[in-house]
């Protein structure tokens, strides 16, 4: 076999949409790999993940080193997936044909909120950040909303003040939009218009308390990104350090992220977007589907759009049905899911009176089922969240029916594991005052005002944790005060 034949071998399994995607653009004079804007429609089930993790493999096999290729992904498991695909197929590829293998595949390879984390650290004195500066998740965001609450006594109105998810959503609504407190509160939560006013300044504050505190939360990390890439200079700069940006699920991206990859890319030379408009389901996070739809506009005239419409997952009579909702949408990219798999029933669309009828009509079709021969682990129940299974499983219960349920709270989101993650955060960053409130109020006796009393001593004392000593604890505390201190 020719060694140009064995190179072709990691595309022989794609089929001709896909193969036409991994392997677009063209070895240009200069022996690099060129290739203008690429927008994949990629239909549910059409093998996306298989074909981005080919196109990528095929850059690093035409001789793109994998540190000029930004990989932007939807989340972390997606990156670590991808990287690692791609990383077999390069070995797989490569070592068959006596050529090296490149060492770190796809060391950009991260969510946009990982990379953002990466490049702000680097450009920290830049934007006038701490370079160890920490990072807020969603809970911890939400923590620090409510203590600015409560410091602005808007717990205490005469009529009830959103709660802290509430505004805090609104303001990642403002930032990721771009849309002012009033037309988010107009469009989206006509129900706190009223609190306008305190609303503008609770967020005002919780911007000052994140700066004083050197954190940032999700949100500004995609929003000092992109102040940073609003200076062409700056833009020029990151956007020179990749040949290939390559972003996934990009219906999903928000106003920010495609202003973002803008600025690094004007004229779309080595972008590459896989998405599917008809799969657009995180408008409530901001996202902007108007991002995949309006892509080869942005681009025109050099924008290539390439379609999947083979399915692998599902039957054509689950397909035909699926064709016919989104041929509905109004404005769209015209796709056909079909498949090869033409067996199997058509889907069935059934109403009951309330959710007690739908949970005995699930019971009783898993228990006839079960009499034609089908075994219970063989029947799977799907819902959109995990409070929505409650009925169903206490009927399973009464129908003495054993099952397993997948999902719930998250590892990360349990509060041991988050209160062990908080005292390791604020001894990292003694500023942090999320994780400072929760550490101290691990402590018996220990309220929200004596956590910010101690707080505050540290604060005086330059933030040197051996300040802690001088402070008189509550009773419950002191027998513990000694050796938490040390």
């Amino acid at each position: 076999m020719q060694a140009a034949d064995r190179i072709d071998d990691y595309l022989q399994m794609l089929n001709p949409a896909q193969r036409q995607a991994a392997e677009y653009g063209h070895v240009a004079p200069d022996k690099s790999f060129q290739a203008g804007p690429l927008l994949v429609i990629a239909g549910a089930g059409t093998g996306k993940t298989m074909t981005l993790a080919h196109r990528v493999a095929h850059l690093i096999i035409q001789g793109v080193s994998p540190e000029r290729i930004l990989l932007l992904t939807f989340t972390r498991r997606a990156s670590q997936e991808m990287t690692r695909r791609v990383d077999a197929i390069v070995r797989r590829s490569l070592n068959g044909n006596g050529n090296p293998v490149p060492a770190g595949v796809l060391p950009w390879s991260g969510t946009f909120h990982s990379v953002a984390n990466r490049l702000l650290r680097r450009f920290a004195a830049n934007l006038g950040l701490d370079p160890g500066f920490s990072v807020l998740d969603r809970g911890d965001a939400a923590d620090m909303i409510d203590v600015t609450r409560h410091q602005l006594a808007l717990t205490k109105k005469s009529r009830r003040f959103p709660k802290k998810g509430t505004c805090l959503a609104i303001y990642s609504r403002c930032v990721n939009t771009q849309k002012s407190l009033a037309e988010i509160l107009a469009e989206s939560y006509p129900w706190c218009a009223d609190w306008e006013a305190e609303l503008r300044e609770l967020f005002r504050h919780y911007v000052m308390r994140k700066q004083q505190s050197q954190v940032l939360d999700y949100d500004d990390l995609l929003l000092y990104w992109g102040h940073l890439v609003a200076d062409e200079e700056f833009a020029k700069q990151i956007g020179s350090w990749f040949d290939h940006v390559l972003v996934d699920e990009y219906q999903d991206t928000n106003l920010v992220q495609a202003q973002i990859l803008r600025a690094l890319k004007p004229s779309g030379t080595g972008v590459t977007v896989v998405g599917d408009d008809a799969q657009s389901i995180y408008s409530f996070r901001a996202a902007e589907v108007e991002n995949i739809l309006g892509f080869p506009d942005q681009f025109m005239p050099s924008a290539q759009v390439v379609s999947l419409e083979e399915n692998y997952r599902s039957t054509q009579q689950i397909l035909d049905s699926a064709n016919c909702l989104i041929a509905e949408s109004e404005r769209q990219y015209r796709k056909n899911l079909f498949a090869d798999n033409k067996n199997g029933a058509p889907p069935q669309y059934v109403t009951v009176e309330d959710s007690d009828a739908e949970s005995e009509y699930v019971v009783e079709s898993i228990l006839r089922n079960r009499e034609t021969g089908m075994q219970l682990m063989d029947q799977a129940v799907l819902f959109r969240g995990s409070h929505h299974s409650d009925r169903l499983e206490l009927e399973l219960v009464r129908r003495n029916i054993p099952y397993v349920k997948y999902g719930g709270l998250k590892f990360l989101e349990a509060a041991h594991v988050k209160d062990m993650l908080s005292i390791l955060k604020w001894a990292e960053n003694p500023k942090n005052e999320v994780a400072a409130f929760r550490v101290l109020k691990l402590l018996p006796g220990m309220g929200p005002s004596n956590a910010s009393r101690c707080f505050e001593s540290l604060a005086c004392g330059e933030f040197s944790f051996s300040a802690l000593r001088g402070v008189r604890p509550p009773t419950a505390a002191r027998k513990d005060w000694g050796g938490f201190c040390d």
